[in-house]
């Protein structure tokens, strides 16, 4: 056997007692949490049904948890689980890097390392508040037993889980890629995704998880372990409620949280396929105008999205042979057009300056040009933060710093239904497309997301992406349309199913009709803040009255 790993023992459990009874926990045990990790990421997409994967993965890392013997050591191994889920399942950064961004290879990899560290830390700091919140079943005597599963440590677990997972998408403008509930999408707890959002769906397979490793420890238990209770007795409890949160997330999907609202769209979602390397060269740029221009007015719908600066250039600097064609073909056929560029503000001195990431707006007959200004910009790419200027001198990337949109903007009015649009991967933070319904004073029924997803090649990034805007329609009970340069393009209803889809990096449209949908889903409502207020709640009463406290008092 490999040699152990020194890890704090439990208080009452001296080293040497627990060198002698063997509860220091070899490195393999760490190795092992790290392949459960990277076998997590096989849940997420593109693989069909994930979430049933997923549950059985989380089942085995909260039973390899438990076998923990203190606070260091679970953290170590919810780490160890983060990293080996992270580094494989965001390798695509590198690939924006190294290929795209020229960021040599040794150091395009070491990012990537250290970033997946640095998201480690967030299931590592779960794994270790589920410790000292769980404790050990038992409160009288010490011994060199690990955490047994119980009812107190699996709330103790989901919650921490669920807040860890918070933090990382909102620590440093937040990560939330690989949150534990998008697999959920197809998975048996996809119902609960209007109810709490993805940190809840989380929430619950981190419960589920759970409950189902307390039911198995029972199963096992000899028969002078049971206290007298038959085994039925000590098994049911926690498998039963397992059984019946899976058994509600399935027929949840069937309430009516939104009703169909004003005329169905006839929309079109165009993908031009311009490859990263040329788009912002004169001939790639020239290029991508003349194709998005027949694009465009190719044939008519109510609505026409393009995808993120597809017309790669300032807006005042639009080609004029371009805002002619489409201005007449939005007046002669009654289609409105969405379409990407890069806004700007022009000074009383004639200066352009506050340069944003736009999607900006023709409706038939109106001389008013609508715009959409990104709020929440990729740092590294559309901003830099403080003290890493160096690092983004490292590569090769032509955007910089960019001004920001407010929080919450007016929709984009097609006909009389509202469209909500959003940039790149603003559409992975679900608590700010819940609030740009929920403040609005027009509140949208459909939701558009233009993205250009080229920076990441033909990787799983792309199939990701359309599984995170799937639960964006979950949470709000709305259509989302994605129109993207060289894939996903696809059309969403308001149930996360997909209507039709383009296959990536070709060149083509799609013609579909949406329906959109009014009325808020409890996730539009409450946000982010009722998975929060449980989660903190139940943590709070874990570390009042725990096992560790009555172990403490015990002692006193």
């Amino acid at each position: 056997m490999a040699d152990p790993i020194t890890s704090r023992p439990r208080s009452g459990v001296t080293s040497a007692v627990a060198q002698a009874t063997g509860r220091t926990l070899p490195r393999w045990h760490y190795l092992v949490a790290l392949l459960a990790g990277a076998a997590n990421t096989l849940s997420f997409a593109p693989t069909p049904h994930g979430g049933w994967l997923e549950v059985a993965i989380f089942t085995f890392y909260f039973a390899w948890l438990t076998r923990t013997t203190g606070w260091k050591s679970a953290a170590l191994t919810g780490g160890a689980f983060g990293f080996g889920n992270f580094v494989t399942g965001v390798w695509w950064l590198y690939v924006s890097m190294h290929d795209y961004g020229g960021m040599s290879a040794p150091l395009a990899g070491a990012a990537l390392v250290l970033f997946s560290l640095y998201l480690a830390v967030y299931p590592a700091l779960a794994a270790g508040v589920w410790s000292f919140c769980a404790g050990h079943a038992q409160s009288s005597a010490l011994d060199d037993k690990p955490f047994s599963p119980t009812w107190h440590g699996a709330f103790a677990f989901a919650s921490a889980w669920a807040v860890g997972e918070w933090l990382r998408g909102y620590v440093f403008t937040g990560f939330p890629w690989l949150a534990s509930g998008y697999p959920q999408v197809d998975g048996p707890l996809a119902g609960f995704a209007p109810v709490a959002g993805v940190y809840g769906v989380g929430w619950m397979l981190a419960l589920v998880a759970a409950l189902l490793v307390q039911a198995l420890v029972r199963l096992r238990e000899p028969a002078e372990a049971r206290n007298g209770a038959t085994l039925a007795a000590r098994v049911a409890p926690s498998a039963l409620v397992a059984v019946a949160l899976i058994a509600a997330g399935m027929l949840l999907p069937l309430v009516a949280w939104t009703v169909p609202a004003n005329a169905p769209l006839k929309v079109r979602l165009l993908q031009g396929n311009v490859k990263q390397e040329m788009k912002f060269e004169q001939a790639g740029m020239v290029a991508a105008i003349d194709e998005y221009q027949q694009m465009i007015t190719a044939k008519p719908a109510d609505l026409v999205v393009t995808p993120e600066t597809a017309i790669p250039v300032i807006i005042q600097q639009l080609p004029e042979p371009f805002a002619t064609a489409v201005r007449n073909f939005a007046d002669s056929t009654g289609t409105s057009i969405l379409f990407g560029a890069i806004g700007g503000t022009i000074t009383p001195e004639g200066r352009l300056v506050d340069y944003t990431n736009s999607l900006f707006g023709i409706t038939p007959g109106s001389h008013e040009l609508y715009r959409y200004d990104k709020h929440h910009l990729v740092p590294f790419g559309e901003f830099v933060p403080w003290g890493f200027r160096w690092f983004v001198n490292l590569m090769n990337i032509p955007l910089g710093d960019f001004a920001r949109g407010a929080p919450v903007q007016k929709p984009f009015l097609v006909h009389n239904q509202p469209v909500s649009a959003d940039i790149c991967y603003e559409d992975i933070f679900g608590e700010e497309i819940a609030a740009s319904i929920r403040e609005s004073d027009t509140p949208a029924g459909v939701l558009v997301n233009s993205t250009n997803l080229a920076w990441f090649g033909n990787t799983i990034a792309l199939d990701q992406h359309l599984q995170i805007a799937r639960m964006r329609s979950l949470e709000t009970g709305r259509p989302m349309l994605r129109a993207t340069n060289t894939g996903t393009t696809a059309a969403i209803d308001s149930h996360g199913n997909v209507l039709a889809r383009l296959a990536p990096f070709t060149v083509g449209a799609i013609d579909v009709t949406v329906q959109g949908t009014s009325g808020n889903t409890p996730y539009v409502t409450s946000g982010n803040n009722t998975v929060l207020a449980v989660s903190l709640f139940l943590l709070a009463f874990g570390f009042a009255f725990g096992p560790g406290v009555r172990r403490r008092n015990a002692k006193g």
